[in-house]
C-alpha cells in the first residue's frame, strides 16, 4: 500500500483505523434512531389503528309504541334478533326517558336506538359472536339506512359501565383532573420553594449535603414505593378517603418533589454568580437579588422541571392502585373526597376485560392519554422558549 495519502500527504495507519471507526459508530447511531423511531411509528399506527373505530358508535332506527306494558318489559316490543342488536343498557333507560317525556305515553315513537358492543364490532368488520340470521339483519338494516354510524359522545361524557357500548371515560378524564389539580397545588410550590432554600439560603454542611443525596435518590426509586408511602401515612394513619382524588393527588405529589427538587435546584445553578455579586455589590439582601434577579432567569428551567414532573405523574398507575384509585367508578366524582379513577387507572381496567369492545377503548384511552401529554410536554417547550427569550 502507498505511503502517500491524496488527502494528507502522507498515509497514517492509526488514522484511517479511527476514520473507519467513527463512521461505524455514525452508522450504528443512525441504525439505533431508525429502529427507535420504526418501533415509534408502529406503536402510534397500531394505537390509532385500534383506536379510531371507538370514536364512532353504531346506533339502529327502531319504532316503540309507548305503552305502560311496554314500559314495564321494554324487551316485549322487539323481535328476537332485534334484541340481539340493540342495546340492553339503552332498552333499560327507555322507561326513564318515557318518565321524563309523559306525552310520549299512548303515541309511537322513533329512536335511533344504540347498538349492541357485538352488533358495533360487526359493523366495523371486527370479530363478534351474533349468529348469521342476525348479521342478515344487520346488513338489512344496512341497505335500508336503518342503522348507521355516529360520534360516540358516550366515551367523553359517561362514566365507566359493565356493558361495553355504554362503557365512557368520563368520570377518569374528571378523576385525573382533580387528582392532578392537588397534585400541582402541594408539588409544585413546595418543591420550589425547596429548591431555593436549599441552593441559596441552606449553609453548606453534612446535614444539607446528606438532604440533597437523598432527594437525589428519592428521584430514581420505583413509583410504587410511593404509593405504599401514601396507603401507611395518609390512608392508615390520617385517615384520607380510599379511591379520593385527595390520596391519590397528594401520593403522586410525594413522587414529584424529588424531580421539581432537583430540576428547580438545577435551573438555579445555571444562573451566573456574578448576578448575586452585582446585588450584593449594590447592598440588596439576598431574597431581593433571589427574588428580582436570580428567579426570572431560572423560572423557565423550573416551569419546564415542574410540567415534565407533572407529565409523569399522571400517566402513573402503580401508586394509585396502591391507594385505590384502580376501582370501578361509574359516577363522575364531584370533590377531591370521593371515589374517583384516573385515566392509567382506566386503560388498565379495560386492557383485562375478556369483551372485545374494551380493546378499541383501550386504544381509544391511551390516545387520550398521549394527547394530554403531549399537550403539558408542549406547554413546558412554550414556556421555556417564551421566558428564555424575554431575559
Amino acid at each position: 500500500m502507498s505511503k502517500i495519502d491524496k488527502n494528507n500527504g502522507f498515509y497514517i495507519p492509526q488514522l484511517e483505523k479511527r476514520r473507519a471507526k467513527a463512521k461505524r459508530f455514525k452508522y450504528i447511531a443512525m441504525s439505533a434512531l431508525i429502529v427507535s423511531l420504526a418501533f415509534l411509528m408502529f406503536f402510534l399506527y397500531d394505537m390509532f389503528r385500534q383506536g379510531i373505530p371507538a370514536f364512532k358508535q353504531t346506533y339502529v332506527k327502531i319504532q316503540v309504541e309507548i305503552t305502560e306494558e311496554n314500559l314495564e318489559n321494554p324487551y316485549g316490543f322487539l323481535d328476537r334478533d332485534m334484541i340481539s342488536i340493540v342495546s340492553r343498557a339503552w332498552l333499560r333507560d327507555l322507561p326513564n326517558q318515557a318518565a321524563a317525556n309523559p306525552e310520549w305515553l299512548g303515541t309511537t315513537q322513533e329512536f335511533w336506538a344504540l347498538a349492541g358492543a357485538e352488533s358495533d364490532q360487526y359493523m366495523k368488520g371486527g370479530e363478534n359472536r351474533l349468529k348469521d340470521r342476525v348479521k342478515d339483519r344487520i346488513d338489512e338494516l344496512k341497505e335500508s339506512g336503518d342503522i348507521r354510524f355516529q360520534t360516540n359522545l358516550i366515551f367523553f361524557f359517561t362514566g365507566d359501565s359493565k356493558i361495553p357500548e355504554n362503557a365512557g371515560f368520563y368520570s377518569a378524564i374528571i378523576g385525573s383532573i382533580l387528582t392532578m389539580l392537588v397534585t400541582m397545588s402541594l408539588a409544585v410550590p413546595i418543591g420550589i420553594m425547596t429548591a431555593i432554600y436549599l441552593e441559596e439560603f441552606a449553609p453548606d454542611n453534612k446535614l444539607t449535603q446528606f438532604i440533597e443525596v437523598n432527594i437525589n435518590n428519592l428521584a430514581a426509586i420505583p413509583s410504587i414505593l410511593f404509593g405504599l408511602l401514601g396507603l401507611a401515612i395518609f390512608i392508615n394513619f390520617f385517615g384520607v378517603p380510599r379511591s379520593s382524588a385527595l390520596v391519590g393527588g397528594m401520593t403522586l405529589a410525594l413522587m414529584s418533589l424529588p424531580i421539581i427538587i432537583v430540576s428547580s435546584k438545577a435551573a438555579l445553578k445555571s444562573v451566573p454568580n456574578t448576578i448575586r455579586q452585582a446585588g450584593f455589590g449594590l447592598g440588596l439582601t439576598r431574597w431581593q437579588i433571589v427574588r428580582d434577579h436570580v428567579l426570572p432567569p431560572a423560572m423557565p428551567g423550573m416551569l419546564t422541571g415542574s410540567i415534565i414532573a407533572l407529565a409523569q405523574a399522571m400517566g402513573e398507575t402503580a401508586p394509585l392502585i396502591i391507594v385505590g384509585m384502580i376501582a370501578f367508578v361509574p359516577d363522575a366524582a364531584t370533590n377531591i373526597l370521593s371515589a374517583a379513577t384516573v385515566m392509567p387507572a382506566q386503560i388498565y381496567t379495560w386492557s383485562g376485560m375478556p369483551e372485545k369492545a374494551y380493546i378499541e377503548k383501550t386504544a381509544a384511552g391511551i390516545l387520550v392519554l398521549l394527547s394530554v401529554l403531549i399537550t403539558l410536554n408542549a406547554v413546558a417547550i412554550y414556556l421555556r422558549k417564551k421566558y428564555t427569550k424575554t431575559w
